[in-house]
């Protein structure tokens, strides 16, 4: 079972009663179902690749509203043949779907009436039937952290943009296959919105190895960084050694100026050594303590007379 399957799993079984469920039904309905016209008159059909989904709409319309229903399993026709759970629902359709705020005088509505949502419980039960009916979500041990509902229309995509807006979690909208895809992408959004819809076990596990795998890339890059400043420091010791060679072969090792022959000493002396760690030695063999930038300093003045040195033997 795939993380979104185990949130929409632990949202289906929430107890929801009064205008907390027609809020969730609202969005359940409008995202899953459509209409039907036949002999017997106007009937919604539900349907959904997920059981627990359709057994959470057949619960909240049979408790509200007790229409009679008809049950349906098919295949779907591609190479996954995944199976569709529906469901008819036979009687009292339009009065059904005039409480849920999805049909006035006006006809269907791309949105529900703001009643729906007019308290952030109610805001909140919506989005997590939005979710049910359309979401998914990455798991959080894949690379990228990704939330998504995929709605019919734009001005469905902004309600529930405006929503999430109330509990602060920014979305964004782009199109996909004439899809309307209101997303989420930053890590402590979409666990903002696991607890919205009250996903607790899913919020505890989200965050659990996110903190885990964070933690692990931390330590990668603190790793990565050790790795660099080790490979910096060797080659500037290399360097600072070869220029300590050529005064050497060339006899102005002596001409030096004191300080800078007793920095050149200890570099041999201690050839894979950082400055920090040179400067600590200096300081201990003659009691003068030189900073990091002061050792540099040294290095690089030595290096300025080689090169000065280098110069003029060309020419």
């Amino acid at each position: 079972m795939s993380f979104a399957q185990e949130v929409k799993q632990e949202v289906a079984q929430k107890i929801m009663s009064g205008n907390d469920a027609r809020a969730e039904l609202s969005a359940l309905i409008q995202l899953c179902s459509s209409l039907s016209l036949s002999s017997r008159g106007m009937s919604l059909v539900v349907n959904s690749e997920n059981a627990a989904v359709t057994r959470r709409i057949y619960t909240l319309v049979k408790d509200r509203y007790h229409p009679e229903i008809e049950m349906f399993v098919k295949k779907k026709m591609n190479l996954k043949k995944n199976r569709i759970y529906g469901m008819r629902i036979m009687t009292n359709a339009q009065e059904i779907l005039r409480d849920l705020g999805i049909y006035s005088s006006r006809g269907l509505l791309d949105k529900p009436l703001q009643k729906i949502v007019q308290t952030d419980n109610n805001a909140r039960a919506y989005l997590a039937g939005a979710f049910l009916a359309c979401g998914s979500v990455n798991s959080p041990e894949k690379t990228n952290y990704h939330l998504e509902l995929s709605l019919n229309s734009e001005e469905h995509a902004n309600f529930i943009i405006n929503l999430l807006n109330r509990f602060n979690i920014g979305a964004k909208v782009i199109t996909r296959r004439s899809k309307y895809i209101t997303y989420v992408k930053s890590a402590e959004k979409i666990a903002d919105f696991l607890r919205c819809i009250e996903a607790d076990q899913a919020l505890l596990d989200f965050e659990n190895i996110r903190i885990e795998r964070d933690f692990t890339n931390s330590i990668t890059r603190l790793n990565n960084m050790d790795v660099a400043n080790e490979m910096k420091t060797q080659k500037a010791a290399s360097n600072q050694l070869e220029d300590i060679l050529f005064l050497e072969k060339e006899g102005y090792f002596e001409k030096l100026d004191k300080r800078l022959q007793e920095v050149a000493e200890l570099r041999k002396e201690f050839p894979e050594s950082s400055l920090n760690e040179l400067a600590l030695t200096y300081e201990k063999r003659t009691g003068t303590t030189v900073s990091k930038s002061g050792m540099k300093h040294r290095f690089n003045r030595i290096h300025e007379f080689v090169e000065k040195l280098q110069k003029n033997k060309r020419t």
